[in-house]
Protein backbone atom coordinates (compact mmCIF):
# COMPACT_ATOMS: atom_id res chain seq x y z
CA UNK A 1 0.00 0.00 0.00
CA UNK A 2 1.36 3.43 -0.96
CA UNK A 3 2.42 5.46 2.12
CA UNK A 4 0.24 8.51 2.71
CA UNK A 5 1.64 12.01 2.67
CA UNK A 6 0.58 12.42 6.30
CA UNK A 7 2.55 9.34 7.37
CA UNK A 8 5.55 10.57 5.41
CA UNK A 9 5.56 13.90 7.23
CA UNK A 10 5.11 12.21 10.59
CA UNK A 11 7.95 9.74 10.13
CA UNK A 12 10.52 11.77 8.23
CA UNK A 13 9.82 15.36 9.28
CA UNK A 14 10.38 16.41 5.67
CA UNK A 15 8.72 19.76 6.13
CA UNK A 16 10.50 20.45 9.37
CA UNK A 17 7.66 19.10 11.53
CA UNK A 18 8.60 17.14 14.67
CA UNK A 19 9.61 13.59 13.88
CA UNK A 20 7.67 10.78 15.46
CA UNK A 21 10.89 8.95 16.29
CA UNK A 22 13.91 10.52 17.95
CA UNK A 23 16.15 7.48 17.68
CA UNK A 24 16.81 5.99 14.26
CA UNK A 25 15.93 2.35 14.03
CA UNK A 26 18.78 -0.07 13.56
CA UNK A 27 19.09 -1.74 10.14
CA UNK A 28 16.31 -4.26 9.66
CA UNK A 29 17.22 -7.82 10.49
CA UNK A 30 17.93 -9.88 7.39
CA UNK A 31 15.07 -12.27 8.10
CA UNK A 32 12.54 -9.43 7.97
CA UNK A 33 13.56 -8.33 4.47
CA UNK A 34 12.11 -10.13 1.43
CA UNK A 35 15.00 -11.90 -0.27
CA UNK A 36 14.77 -10.25 -3.68
CA UNK A 37 18.46 -10.99 -4.27
CA UNK A 38 18.00 -14.73 -3.97
CA UNK A 39 15.42 -14.55 -6.76
CA UNK A 40 18.24 -13.72 -9.18
CA UNK A 41 20.84 -15.98 -7.59
CA UNK A 42 22.70 -13.41 -5.47
CA UNK A 43 23.58 -14.28 -1.88
CA UNK A 44 23.10 -11.40 0.58
CA UNK A 45 25.83 -10.52 3.08
CA UNK A 46 25.96 -9.75 6.80
CA UNK A 47 28.02 -6.56 6.86
CA UNK A 48 30.57 -6.65 9.68
CA UNK A 49 33.10 -4.65 7.66
CA UNK A 50 31.79 -1.11 7.16
CA UNK A 51 30.32 1.25 4.58
CA UNK A 52 32.27 0.12 1.52
CA UNK A 53 30.60 0.82 -1.80
CA UNK A 54 31.58 -2.60 -3.19
CA UNK A 55 29.41 -4.25 -0.51
CA UNK A 56 26.59 -1.75 -1.15
CA UNK A 57 27.34 0.87 1.51
CA UNK A 58 24.70 0.93 4.23
CA UNK A 59 21.03 0.14 4.72
CA UNK A 60 18.68 3.09 4.35
CA UNK A 61 16.79 4.47 7.29
CA UNK A 62 13.06 3.67 7.31
CA UNK A 63 12.35 7.41 7.07
CA UNK A 64 14.48 7.67 3.92
CA UNK A 65 12.72 4.69 2.34
CA UNK A 66 9.33 6.20 3.10
CA UNK A 67 10.34 9.56 1.66
CA UNK A 68 11.58 7.94 -1.54
CA UNK A 69 8.41 5.88 -1.95
CA UNK A 70 6.22 8.98 -1.55
CA UNK A 71 8.44 11.09 -3.83
CA UNK A 72 8.23 8.47 -6.57
CA UNK A 73 4.45 8.94 -6.85
CA UNK A 74 4.38 12.68 -7.60
CA UNK A 75 5.87 15.09 -10.14
CA UNK A 76 7.86 18.18 -9.28
CA UNK A 77 10.06 20.66 -11.12
CA UNK A 78 13.59 19.52 -10.29
CA UNK A 79 15.07 23.03 -10.08
CA UNK A 80 12.38 24.04 -7.61
CA UNK A 81 12.95 20.86 -5.63
CA UNK A 82 16.68 21.48 -5.32
CA UNK A 83 16.13 25.12 -4.31
CA UNK A 84 13.87 23.96 -1.49
CA UNK A 85 16.19 21.11 -0.50
CA UNK A 86 19.17 23.48 -0.50
CA UNK A 87 17.42 25.89 1.83
CA UNK A 88 16.33 23.08 4.16
CA UNK A 89 19.83 21.59 4.25
CA UNK A 90 21.15 25.02 5.19
CA UNK A 91 18.69 25.14 8.12
CA UNK A 92 19.61 21.65 9.27
CA UNK A 93 23.40 21.85 8.95
CA UNK A 94 24.17 25.51 9.52
CA UNK A 95 25.91 25.77 6.14
CA UNK A 96 25.01 28.63 3.77
CA UNK A 97 23.48 26.19 1.28
CA UNK A 98 23.22 22.52 0.42
CA UNK A 99 22.97 20.28 -2.61
CA UNK A 100 21.97 16.64 -3.00
CA UNK A 101 24.14 14.95 -5.63
CA UNK A 102 24.52 11.54 -7.25
CA UNK A 103 27.01 10.38 -4.61
CA UNK A 104 29.94 12.19 -3.01
CA UNK A 105 32.05 11.81 -6.14
CA UNK A 106 29.46 13.73 -8.15
CA UNK A 107 29.37 16.44 -5.47
CA UNK A 108 33.13 16.86 -5.90
CA UNK A 109 32.79 16.98 -9.69
CA UNK A 110 30.01 19.59 -9.60
CA UNK A 111 31.94 21.68 -7.06
CA UNK A 112 34.98 21.64 -9.34
CA UNK A 113 32.85 22.71 -12.30
CA UNK A 114 31.32 25.51 -10.23
CA UNK A 115 34.78 26.82 -9.35
CA UNK A 116 35.93 26.53 -12.97
CA UNK A 117 32.84 27.78 -14.82
CA UNK A 118 30.84 29.55 -12.11
CA UNK A 119 27.42 28.69 -13.51
CA UNK A 120 28.21 30.29 -16.90
CA UNK A 121 26.49 28.16 -19.60
CA UNK A 122 28.92 29.34 -22.30
CA UNK A 123 31.64 27.61 -20.32
CA UNK A 124 29.51 24.76 -19.01
CA UNK A 125 28.73 23.27 -22.42
CA UNK A 126 32.47 23.04 -23.20
CA UNK A 127 33.52 21.05 -20.13
CA UNK A 128 35.83 19.05 -20.11
CA UNK A 129 37.53 21.03 -22.92
CA UNK A 130 38.79 23.97 -20.86
CA UNK A 131 40.64 25.81 -23.62
CA UNK A 132 39.96 29.52 -23.18
CA UNK A 133 38.71 29.20 -19.59
CA UNK A 134 40.15 31.82 -17.24
CA UNK A 135 40.52 29.25 -14.44
CA UNK A 136 41.56 25.67 -15.18
CA UNK A 137 43.88 24.55 -12.36
CA UNK A 138 43.19 22.74 -9.08
CA UNK A 139 45.83 22.52 -6.38
CA UNK A 140 46.06 19.30 -4.36
CA UNK A 141 48.55 18.76 -1.52
CA UNK A 142 50.54 15.56 -1.98
CA UNK A 143 48.95 14.09 1.16
CA UNK A 144 45.52 14.41 -0.47
CA UNK A 145 46.20 12.69 -3.79
CA UNK A 146 43.94 9.64 -3.91
CA UNK A 147 41.86 7.42 -6.17
CA UNK A 148 38.84 9.66 -5.70
CA UNK A 149 40.39 12.80 -7.17
CA UNK A 150 39.37 11.37 -10.54
CA UNK A 151 36.12 13.24 -9.80
CA UNK A 152 38.08 16.48 -10.11
CA UNK A 153 40.15 15.44 -13.11
CA UNK A 154 37.01 14.48 -15.02
CA UNK A 155 36.18 18.17 -15.40
CA UNK A 156 39.36 18.61 -17.44
CA UNK A 157 41.40 20.67 -15.00
CA UNK A 158 45.16 20.54 -14.65
CA UNK A 159 46.22 19.19 -11.26
CA UNK A 160 49.02 21.09 -9.52
CA UNK A 161 50.49 18.96 -6.73
CA UNK A 162 52.31 20.71 -3.89
CA UNK A 163 54.20 19.45 -0.84
CA UNK A 164 55.34 22.56 1.05
CA UNK A 165 53.95 26.00 1.93
CA UNK A 166 56.46 27.51 -0.47
CA UNK A 167 55.25 25.33 -3.33
CA UNK A 168 51.64 26.17 -2.44
CA UNK A 169 52.29 29.91 -2.52
CA UNK A 170 54.07 29.62 -5.88
CA UNK A 171 51.27 27.45 -7.30
CA UNK A 172 48.52 29.93 -6.43
CA UNK A 173 47.80 32.19 -9.38
CA UNK A 174 45.09 33.68 -11.58
CA UNK A 175 44.30 30.25 -13.11
CA UNK A 176 43.74 28.56 -9.73
CA UNK A 177 40.12 27.53 -9.48
CA UNK A 178 40.13 25.50 -6.26
CA UNK A 179 42.17 23.66 -3.63
CA UNK A 180 41.13 20.11 -2.74
CA UNK A 181 41.80 18.41 0.61
CA UNK A 182 41.01 14.82 1.55
CA UNK A 183 39.83 14.88 5.17
CA UNK A 184 41.70 12.68 7.62
CA UNK A 185 44.86 12.44 9.71
CA UNK A 186 47.20 13.28 6.81
CA UNK A 187 45.50 16.65 6.39
CA UNK A 188 46.08 17.53 10.05
CA UNK A 189 49.85 17.23 10.19
CA UNK A 190 52.99 17.99 8.22
CA UNK A 191 54.03 21.14 6.38
CA UNK A 192 50.65 21.46 4.61
CA UNK A 193 48.31 20.90 7.51
CA UNK A 194 44.75 22.18 7.09
CA UNK A 195 45.36 25.50 8.85
CA UNK A 196 48.39 26.20 6.66
CA UNK A 197 46.39 25.65 3.47
CA UNK A 198 43.63 27.96 4.73
CA UNK A 199 46.19 30.61 5.68
CA UNK A 200 47.63 30.69 2.15
CA UNK A 201 44.35 30.34 0.25
CA UNK A 202 42.20 32.88 2.08
CA UNK A 203 44.02 36.08 1.01
CA UNK A 204 43.60 35.00 -2.63
CA UNK A 205 39.90 34.15 -2.21
CA UNK A 206 40.48 30.61 -3.50
CA UNK A 207 37.75 28.07 -2.59
CA UNK A 208 38.82 25.07 -0.51
CA UNK A 209 36.86 21.83 -1.01
CA UNK A 210 37.08 19.14 1.68
CA UNK A 211 36.30 15.55 0.73
CA UNK A 212 34.68 14.11 3.88
CA UNK A 213 32.92 11.20 2.15
CA UNK A 214 33.10 8.64 4.96
CA UNK A 215 32.92 11.07 7.86
CA UNK A 216 30.07 11.66 10.29
CA UNK A 217 28.15 14.87 9.64
CA UNK A 218 29.20 17.46 12.22
CA UNK A 219 26.82 20.32 13.08
CA UNK A 220 28.06 23.04 13.04
CA UNK A 221 30.33 21.72 10.34
CA UNK A 222 33.88 21.36 11.59
CA UNK A 223 35.48 21.89 8.18
CA UNK A 224 33.50 24.99 7.22
CA UNK A 225 34.08 26.41 10.69
CA UNK A 226 37.85 26.03 10.26
CA UNK A 227 37.94 27.88 6.95
CA UNK A 228 36.89 25.48 4.20
CA UNK A 229 34.54 26.84 1.54
CA UNK A 230 32.84 23.56 0.63
CA UNK A 231 32.55 20.07 2.09
CA UNK A 232 31.28 16.90 0.39
CA UNK A 233 29.77 13.81 2.04
CA UNK A 234 28.56 10.41 0.95
CA UNK A 235 24.87 9.98 1.60
CA UNK A 236 24.87 6.19 1.70
CA UNK A 237 27.39 5.66 4.48
CA UNK A 238 26.89 6.60 8.14
CA UNK A 239 24.10 9.09 7.32
CA UNK A 240 22.19 6.08 5.90
CA UNK A 241 20.45 7.82 3.06
CA UNK A 242 20.24 6.45 -0.51
CA UNK A 243 23.46 4.74 -1.56
CA UNK A 244 23.54 6.77 -4.79
CA UNK A 245 23.22 10.14 -3.02
CA UNK A 246 25.73 12.63 -1.67
CA UNK A 247 25.86 16.08 -0.11
CA UNK A 248 27.66 19.30 -0.99
CA UNK A 249 27.52 21.96 1.73
CA UNK A 250 29.07 25.40 1.92
CA UNK A 251 29.13 28.82 0.29
CA UNK A 252 25.74 29.52 -1.25
CA UNK A 253 26.88 31.03 -4.55
CA UNK A 254 29.23 28.13 -5.32
CA UNK A 255 26.79 25.40 -4.24
CA UNK A 256 24.03 26.95 -6.36
CA UNK A 257 26.44 27.14 -9.29
CA UNK A 258 27.27 23.47 -8.70
CA UNK A 259 23.59 22.69 -9.26
CA UNK A 260 23.69 24.56 -12.59
CA UNK A 261 26.53 22.24 -13.58
CA UNK A 262 24.58 19.17 -12.46
CA UNK A 263 22.07 17.00 -14.31
CA UNK A 264 19.25 17.22 -15.33
CA UNK A 265 20.90 20.21 -17.01
CA UNK A 266 22.64 19.15 -20.19
CA UNK A 267 26.35 18.89 -20.74
CA UNK A 268 29.17 16.84 -19.27
CA UNK A 269 27.28 15.90 -16.07
CA UNK A 270 24.16 14.41 -17.64
CA UNK A 271 25.41 10.99 -16.54
CA UNK A 272 25.42 12.18 -12.91
CA UNK A 273 21.65 12.62 -12.68
CA UNK A 274 19.99 12.85 -9.28
CA UNK A 275 16.31 11.98 -9.05
CA UNK A 276 13.50 13.39 -6.95
CA UNK A 277 13.45 10.13 -4.99
CA UNK A 278 17.11 10.30 -3.94
CA UNK A 279 16.79 14.01 -3.15
CA UNK A 280 13.91 13.48 -0.74
CA UNK A 281 15.43 10.32 0.70
CA UNK A 282 18.69 12.14 1.39
CA UNK A 283 16.89 15.07 2.96
CA UNK A 284 14.96 12.68 5.23
CA UNK A 285 18.23 11.00 6.27
CA UNK A 286 19.79 14.35 7.19
CA UNK A 287 16.64 15.26 9.11
CA UNK A 288 16.99 12.02 11.05
CA UNK A 289 20.71 12.57 11.60
CA UNK A 290 19.82 15.61 13.69
CA UNK A 291 17.36 13.51 15.75
CA UNK A 292 19.16 10.17 16.12
CA UNK A 293 20.48 9.26 19.57
CA UNK A 294 24.09 8.75 18.52
CA UNK A 295 25.23 7.83 22.04
CA UNK A 296 22.61 5.09 22.25
CA UNK A 297 23.70 3.77 18.84
CA UNK A 298 27.32 3.66 20.02
CA UNK A 299 26.37 1.66 23.10
CA UNK A 300 24.33 -0.75 20.96
CA UNK A 301 27.36 -1.29 18.70
CA UNK A 302 29.58 -1.94 21.71
CA UNK A 303 27.05 -4.47 22.96
CA UNK A 304 27.13 -6.34 19.66
CA UNK A 305 30.94 -6.46 19.71
CA UNK A 306 30.80 -7.68 23.30
CA UNK A 307 28.55 -10.54 22.20
CA UNK A 308 31.11 -11.61 19.60
CA UNK A 309 34.04 -11.33 22.00
CA UNK A 310 32.26 -13.28 24.73
CA UNK A 311 31.61 -16.17 22.34
CA UNK A 312 35.27 -16.30 21.27
CA UNK A 313 36.87 -15.81 24.71
CA UNK A 314 36.87 -19.54 25.60
CA UNK A 315 39.04 -20.40 22.57
CA UNK A 316 42.18 -18.92 24.15
CA UNK A 317 44.14 -18.71 20.88
CA UNK A 318 43.03 -15.18 19.92
CA UNK A 319 44.04 -11.70 21.03
CA UNK A 320 40.97 -9.47 21.05
CA UNK A 321 40.58 -5.74 21.68
CA UNK A 322 37.56 -3.49 21.29
CA UNK A 323 38.72 -0.16 19.87
CA UNK A 324 36.77 3.09 20.09
CA UNK A 325 38.37 5.55 17.64
CA UNK A 326 37.71 9.27 17.88
CA UNK A 327 38.32 10.23 14.25
CA UNK A 328 35.38 11.43 12.17
CA UNK A 329 35.89 9.05 9.24
CA UNK A 330 34.28 5.61 9.63
CA UNK A 331 33.39 6.59 13.18
CA UNK A 332 32.54 3.24 14.75
CA UNK A 333 33.88 0.86 17.38
CA UNK A 334 35.45 -2.36 16.15
CA UNK A 335 36.65 -5.67 17.54
CA UNK A 336 40.24 -6.36 16.54
CA UNK A 337 41.00 -10.09 16.42
CA UNK A 338 44.59 -11.32 16.01
CA UNK A 339 46.33 -14.69 16.16
CA UNK A 340 49.91 -15.85 16.10
CA UNK A 341 51.65 -16.08 12.73
CA UNK A 342 52.44 -19.74 13.45
CA UNK A 343 48.86 -20.65 12.53
CA UNK A 344 48.20 -21.62 8.94
CA UNK A 345 45.10 -19.39 8.53
CA UNK A 346 45.71 -15.83 7.32
CA UNK A 347 43.31 -12.95 7.78
CA UNK A 348 42.49 -13.09 4.08
CA UNK A 349 41.76 -16.83 4.24
CA UNK A 350 39.53 -16.36 7.28
CA UNK A 351 37.67 -13.61 5.44
CA UNK A 352 37.22 -15.81 2.39
CA UNK A 353 35.88 -18.65 4.54
CA UNK A 354 33.34 -16.33 6.16
CA UNK A 355 32.22 -15.06 2.75
CA UNK A 356 31.81 -18.64 1.52
CA UNK A 357 29.84 -19.75 4.57
CA UNK A 358 26.17 -19.64 5.45
CA UNK A 359 25.22 -17.02 6.41
CA UNK A 360 27.65 -15.07 4.27
CA UNK A 361 29.68 -12.58 6.36
CA UNK A 362 32.17 -9.91 5.35
CA UNK A 363 34.81 -8.53 7.73
CA UNK A 364 37.92 -6.37 7.41
CA UNK A 365 41.06 -8.53 7.01
CA UNK A 366 44.72 -8.17 8.01
CA UNK A 367 47.70 -10.53 7.54
CA UNK A 368 47.18 -12.31 10.88
CA UNK A 369 43.81 -11.01 11.92
CA UNK A 370 40.43 -9.54 11.13
CA UNK A 371 38.29 -6.64 12.36
CA UNK A 372 34.59 -6.88 13.13
CA UNK A 373 33.01 -3.47 12.48
CA UNK A 374 29.72 -2.86 14.23
CA UNK A 375 27.88 0.08 12.76
CA UNK A 376 26.43 -1.54 9.66
CA UNK A 377 25.29 -4.68 11.47
CA UNK A 378 21.60 -5.35 12.18
CA UNK A 379 19.87 -6.80 15.23
CA UNK A 380 20.56 -10.53 15.33
CA UNK A 381 23.73 -10.25 13.22
CA UNK A 382 26.09 -10.29 16.21
CA UNK A 383 25.01 -13.77 17.26
CA UNK A 384 25.44 -15.13 13.75
CA UNK A 385 28.83 -13.46 13.32
CA UNK A 386 29.96 -14.80 16.71
CA UNK A 387 28.96 -18.37 15.83
CA UNK A 388 30.61 -18.25 12.41
CA UNK A 389 33.84 -16.89 13.88
CA UNK A 390 33.80 -19.52 16.61
CA UNK A 391 33.60 -22.29 14.02
CA UNK A 392 36.37 -20.66 11.97
CA UNK A 393 38.84 -20.17 14.81
CA UNK A 394 38.11 -23.23 16.94
CA UNK A 395 39.94 -25.23 14.30
CA UNK A 396 43.08 -23.08 14.05
CA UNK A 397 46.06 -25.32 13.31
CA UNK A 398 49.76 -24.56 13.18
CA UNK A 399 51.46 -24.31 9.81
CA UNK A 400 53.12 -27.57 8.78
CA UNK A 401 56.83 -27.50 8.02
CA UNK A 402 57.15 -27.73 4.25
CA UNK A 403 59.48 -26.68 1.48
CA UNK A 404 58.39 -25.65 -2.03
CA UNK A 405 59.22 -28.08 -4.80
CA UNK A 406 62.35 -27.32 -6.77
CA UNK A 407 61.58 -25.07 -9.77
CA UNK A 408 61.22 -27.07 -12.95
CA UNK A 409 62.53 -24.25 -15.16
CA UNK A 410 64.75 -21.19 -14.87
CA UNK A 411 62.47 -18.24 -15.70
CA UNK A 412 65.18 -15.58 -15.75
CA UNK A 413 65.02 -13.20 -18.69
CA UNK A 414 62.63 -10.95 -20.59
CA UNK A 415 59.08 -12.10 -21.38
CA UNK A 416 56.32 -10.78 -23.60
CA UNK A 417 53.03 -11.11 -21.73
CA UNK A 418 49.69 -11.07 -23.50
CA UNK A 419 46.78 -10.13 -21.25
CA UNK A 420 43.24 -10.80 -22.45
CA UNK A 421 40.88 -8.40 -20.67
CA UNK A 422 37.10 -8.59 -20.97
CA UNK A 423 36.93 -6.69 -24.26
CA UNK A 424 40.54 -5.99 -25.25
CA UNK A 425 44.07 -7.36 -25.21
CA UNK A 426 47.38 -5.77 -24.33
CA UNK A 427 51.02 -6.79 -24.33
CA UNK A 428 53.01 -6.22 -21.15
CA UNK A 429 56.57 -7.34 -20.33
CA UNK A 430 58.31 -9.14 -17.49
CA UNK A 431 62.01 -8.79 -16.74
CA UNK A 432 62.61 -11.67 -14.32
CA UNK A 433 65.53 -12.59 -12.10
CA UNK A 434 65.00 -16.17 -10.86
CA UNK A 435 66.93 -17.42 -7.83
CA UNK A 436 65.89 -20.81 -6.30
CA UNK A 437 62.19 -20.50 -5.38
CA UNK A 438 62.07 -16.70 -5.48
CA UNK A 439 61.55 -14.49 -8.50
CA UNK A 440 61.94 -10.73 -8.69
CA UNK A 441 62.12 -8.13 -11.39
CA UNK A 442 59.94 -5.66 -13.24
CA UNK A 443 56.45 -5.69 -14.72
CA UNK A 444 56.09 -3.13 -17.52
CA UNK A 445 52.45 -2.24 -18.09
CA UNK A 446 50.80 -0.10 -20.74
CA UNK A 447 52.08 3.13 -19.21
CA UNK A 448 54.10 2.43 -16.08
CA UNK A 449 56.66 0.03 -14.67
CA UNK A 450 56.27 -1.62 -11.27
CA UNK A 451 58.29 -4.10 -9.14
CA UNK A 452 57.51 -7.79 -9.62
CA UNK A 453 57.84 -10.37 -6.82
CA UNK A 454 56.87 -14.02 -6.57
CA UNK A 455 57.59 -17.69 -6.00
CA UNK A 456 57.96 -20.79 -8.15
CA UNK A 457 57.24 -24.32 -6.94
CA UNK A 458 57.75 -27.04 -9.54
CA UNK A 459 55.97 -25.64 -12.59
CA UNK A 460 53.57 -23.47 -10.55
CA UNK A 461 54.12 -19.72 -10.74
CA UNK A 462 52.76 -16.94 -8.55
CA UNK A 463 53.87 -13.33 -9.10
CA UNK A 464 52.51 -9.99 -7.95
CA UNK A 465 53.06 -6.36 -8.87
CA UNK A 466 51.64 -3.08 -7.66
CA UNK A 467 51.94 0.54 -8.63
CA UNK A 468 50.56 3.80 -7.27
CA UNK A 469 49.88 6.03 -10.24
CA UNK A 470 50.72 9.72 -9.84
CA UNK A 471 47.01 10.59 -10.02
CA UNK A 472 46.23 8.52 -6.93
CA UNK A 473 45.05 5.23 -8.39
CA UNK A 474 46.60 1.99 -7.18
CA UNK A 475 46.85 -1.07 -9.45
CA UNK A 476 47.34 -4.52 -7.92
CA UNK A 477 48.10 -7.44 -10.27
CA UNK A 478 48.47 -11.08 -9.15
CA UNK A 479 49.55 -13.59 -11.79
CA UNK A 480 49.06 -17.31 -11.03
CA UNK A 481 49.57 -20.23 -13.39
CA UNK A 482 52.02 -22.81 -14.75
CA UNK A 483 55.15 -22.81 -16.82
CA UNK A 484 54.61 -25.35 -19.61
CA UNK A 485 58.24 -25.09 -20.70
CA UNK A 486 61.27 -22.92 -20.13
CA UNK A 487 59.88 -20.50 -22.72
CA UNK A 488 56.11 -20.41 -22.05
CA UNK A 489 53.78 -19.88 -19.09
CA UNK A 490 50.16 -18.89 -18.65
CA UNK A 491 47.35 -18.60 -16.15
CA UNK A 492 44.85 -16.29 -14.47
CA UNK A 493 45.31 -12.66 -13.49
CA UNK A 494 43.58 -11.14 -10.48
CA UNK A 495 43.32 -7.32 -10.54
CA UNK A 496 41.55 -6.50 -7.29
CA UNK A 497 38.57 -4.23 -7.87
CA UNK A 498 39.05 -4.59 -11.63
CA UNK A 499 38.33 -8.32 -11.35
CA UNK A 500 40.13 -10.84 -13.57
CA UNK A 501 41.82 -11.59 -16.89
CA UNK A 502 43.79 -14.33 -18.66
CA UNK A 503 47.53 -14.08 -19.30
CA UNK A 504 50.04 -15.99 -21.39
CA UNK A 505 53.77 -15.26 -21.62
CA UNK A 506 56.50 -16.21 -24.04
CA UNK A 507 60.18 -15.71 -23.56
CA UNK A 508 61.43 -12.85 -25.71
CA UNK A 509 64.16 -14.74 -27.53
CA UNK A 510 65.53 -11.69 -29.41
CA UNK A 511 65.71 -9.52 -26.28
CA UNK A 512 67.38 -12.31 -24.31
CA UNK A 513 69.98 -12.81 -27.05
CA UNK A 514 70.76 -9.09 -27.01
CA UNK A 515 71.00 -9.18 -23.23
Amino acid sequence: MRPSRRNLLKSASIAGLPAATAIAAAPAAAAAVPDVYASIGVRPIINARGTFTIISGSTMLPEARTAMAEASQRYVHIDELMDAAGARLAQLTGAEWGLVSCGCSAAITHATAACVAGGNPDLHVRIPDLRGFPKDEVIIPTHSRNVYDAAIRSVGVRIVEVSTPEELELAIGPRTAMIYILAGPNAERGPLAFETVVKHATPHNIPILVDAAAEVLTIPNVHLKRGATLVAYSGGKCIRGPQTAGLLLGKKSIVQAAWVHSAPHHGYARALKIGKEETMGMLAAVEMWTKRDHKAEWQRWLGWLGTVKKRLDPLGNLQMTIQEPDQLSNHTPSLQIRWDAKYRTSGEEAGQALMAGEPRITVATHPNGISVVAYMMAPGDAEQVAEALYKTFSGLKEKPASEPAAPKYDLSGRWSVKIDFLNSSSTHHFDILHRTAEVSGTHQGDFSSRPLRGRVSGDSVEMSSSVNENHGDSLQFRFTGQASSADEMSGKLEMGEYRGAIWSAKRDIVANRRG
